[in-house]
């Protein structure tokens, strides 16, 4: 393996102080309700910041899967705004110092840029690291977003854990970034938001007030929610407007309803995504629901989130 530290850059006399918490969220192949995007976004724009390492977009990143946005200004390029992943010593509401690994997940080089990762966590001496990710399942809308917690910290999974499968799934790289720091007994929670699979490609407000939350319980640091949950109400008035017009909608989100509120009410060893014979609904059932509510969905406010 060629040198980690190869793959990033540090700005130079930025003063990062030792034993900080490291939050990460990097978008790649799923973000459901646009969660990550959104609590990055947020952050970056509520939150000062400063950044201490740019990763190297030529090693990392490919082009043809996820381009960069330019300006055309009627015959030339105005302006070329590449991707970036980057980390950031941020400070939250309080001027609590922390650390922020966010951008796009990389396409290539992971065992490297897992590498780098350590490297950067062993410089600042990072006191817990805590990632965030977001996956659509067949769970109602009008139930408080779920969330799995992996990781070495017991106290997190124990309290926030709803849905704690045994199953095979497709990796994203702080997957790697956890199973390393596990193998180094370094503190690390991964928050894996369950997403309502009709609201997965949506802007779902509630979603990034859920990964916030998430962050806050794994470090103590507090964030400004206000503006989200604001945000949050108005989508949810909007979802409902749409589920009182449409029968079939409304039979889904019950049925999700009835299936959610038995597990957490009678059978905390069992899925809430699972049906009366204890079996989960496959992707091309789920797929089929929402084509059909979908098809069936009357014409209304233009405005009104898609779902």
């Amino acid at each position: 393996m060629q040198n980690p530290a190869g793959l990033y850059d540090l700005t130079p006399d930025i003063t990062v102080p030792v034993g900080l918490n490291l939050v990460a969220a990097l978008t790649g192949f799923s973000d459901a309700g646009s969660a990550v995007t959104q609590l990055s976004d947020y952050l970056l724009d509520t939150m000062s910041h400063s950044v201490v390492a740019r990763f190297d977009n030529d090693t990392l990143l490919d082009y043809r899967a996820r381009r960069p946005t330019i300006y055309f200004d009627q015959d030339h390029v105005a302006d070329y705004t590449p991707l970036a992943l980057n980390l950031y010593l941020m400070k939250d509401e309080l001027d609590q110092p922390f650390l922020l690994l966010t951008g796009y997940e990389p396409d290539f080089q992971w065992d490297r840029f897992t590498a780098a990762v350590l490297q950067l966590i062993a410089r600042y001496e990072v006191k817990a690291t805590t990632w965030v990710h977001a996956i659509p399942m067949p769970v109602p809308h009008t139930r408080p977003v779920g969330t799995t917690v992996s990781g070495n910290r017991t106290e997190l999974i124990e309290t926030m854990s709803l849905w704690r499968p045994r199953t095979q799934a497709p990796a994203n790289a702080l997957h790697l970034l956890e199973y390393r720091l596990s193998e180094l007994s370094h503190p690390v929670a991964g928050f894996v938001l369950l997403i309502p699979h009709y609201l997965a490609e949506t802007e779902y407000p509630l979603a990034a007030v859920s990964a916030i939350e998430s962050v806050s319980a794994a470090t103590g640091l507090i964030f400004p929610t206000d503006r989200l949950r604001e945000e949050g109400r108005e989508f949810l008035a909007k979802i409902d407007g749409q589920v009182e017009n449409n029968q079939e909608l409304a039979r889904l989100v019950g049925t999700l309803e009835e299936r959610h509120d038995s597990y957490i009410q009678d059978n905390p060893l069992r899925s809430p995504l699972t049906d009366i014979d204890g079996a989960l609904p496959s992707a091309d059932e789920i797929a089929a629901e929402l084509q059909n509510f979908l098809a069936s969905r009357r014409n209304g406010d233009d405005s009104a989130p898609s779902i």
